[in-house]
């Protein structure tokens, strides 16, 4: 693997104003995202997990350059985005969670991928037809299809042509933001296993954002567990999924939310975003967290684990 990464984050926070109600005139600010750093390397499946709300969708749009962090910044191949912009765009694509919404009702599928060729690559007509029908093909569809509606295809066809979409760069790596929990079960391992064929074949990279770490497992080779914005845990996905440490992901791995922990107390000022909740807790838990390197491939932000 690279020592160079694809992408590095570098203390990313971010925080977004909201209204407690809908009459409410004071605004308050949430951070989502509290001084992230993460990175993913040429090759790689990289899994982001966490329970809705954690900052994993945001942490994402922030890689894609669809959000500006408040601060910090995100590098492409150790360079600021921003220095290597049309690059950066090319190789850095995502596929979303929802195929019926991501797709354009009144364009053919064709038309589609065609904006993506056209716009990041050199090529005449016949040419990007041609790669149209590579497209098409290579995430499991018929060139006929091409030339149909999105209204005409089932969920699971959504976003295989999702997939083509974001392939039509040719990207180095693709952000697929919870990709399959809109779909059903029985088409859920056809789309991953298509992910795993991208990253296998094409060496693709892959982040993968999912609340499963059963999907994580079957397809990454290194995890992030994040929780209210925090990156609390991460380590080589085998690590993770079978020696965790942390007590937020040991309930993750019991498909069990936090309202099983039996503590529920009010602190203010503390630096662990489990704090009120965790079975823990002690004095200790206020003071500022720091990463701790549990071993080659596994760390930890937590003040009970030495």
């Amino acid at each position: 693997m690279s020592k160079t990464p694809l992408i590095t984050c570098k203390n990313i926070e971010k925080s977004f104003n909201v209204t407690e109600s809908l009459f409410a005139k004071k605004r308050l600010s949430i951070k989502a995202l509290k001084n992230v750093n993460f990175k993913i390397y040429p090759k790689e499946v990289v899994g982001l997990v966490g329970e809705s709300g954690s900052g994993k969708s945001t942490l994402a749009k922030i890689i894609a350059d669809i959000y500006k962090p408040d601060s910090g910044k995100i590098l492409y191949k150790d360079k600021n985005i921003n220095e290597i912009y049309q690059e950066f765009r090319k190789n850095v694509q995502m596929v979303f969670q929802d195929p019926y919404s991501s797709l354009n009702p009144k364009l053919k599928i064709i038309s589609t991928l065609k904006d993506g060729v056209k716009n990041y690559l050199t090529k005449s007509k016949v040419e990007i037809e041609n790669i149209c029908k590579q497209l098409i093909k290579s995430v499991g569809l018929e060139e006929d299809h091409l030339y149909r509606y999105p209204h005409q295809f089932s969920g699971g066809q959504r976003q295989r042509i999702s997939i083509a979409r974001a392939l039509s760069t040719d990207p180095e790596l693709i952000l697929g933001d919870e990709p399959v929990s809109a779909l059903d079960v029985s088409v859920q391992a056809e789309i991953l296993n298509l992910f795993k064929k991208l990253n296998i074949e094409k060496n693709k990279s892959i982040l993968l954002i999912s609340h499963d770490l059963a999907v994580v497992y079957f397809l990454c080779h290194y995890v992030y567990v994040i929780y209210k914005g925090v990156i609390v845990e991460h380590g080589k996905t085998d690590k993770i999924i079978k020696s965790p440490l942390h007590p937020y992901t040991k309930q993750l791995l019991l498909s069990k939310d936090l309202t099983n922990f039996s503590t529920h107390r009010k602190i203010d000022n503390t630096y662990c975003p489990l704090a009120e909740k965790c079975p823990n807790y002690s004095s200790v838990c206020d003071k500022e967290l720091e990463e701790i390197k549990i071993s080659d491939g596994h760390f930890i932000k937590c003040h009970n684990i030495k």
